[in-house]
């Protein structure tokens, strides 16, 4: 995954707030990365409305 790829999130690995919630099904764009818990890394991903959010890797992919 590279900063600019458009992806689209198709899975959410745990509970989440409803407005994260929404951005299931949604493409958006990776806009840089994020240092989980130690042991992961995260992708932020901007979408068209112009909100971002962090998602593990193995919850989007790329269109």
């Amino acid at each position: 995954m590279e900063i600019g790829q458009k992806v689209k999130v198709f899975r959410l690995r745990d509970r989440v707030s409803a407005v994260v919630a929404q951005k299931l099904g949604k493409v958006g764009i990776i806009a840089g990365y994020k240092v989980t818990d130690g042991s992961g890394v995260g992708v932020v991903v901007q979408f068209d409305d112009n909100t971002s959010t962090w998602f593990f890797e193995d919850e989007i992919k790329a269109v």
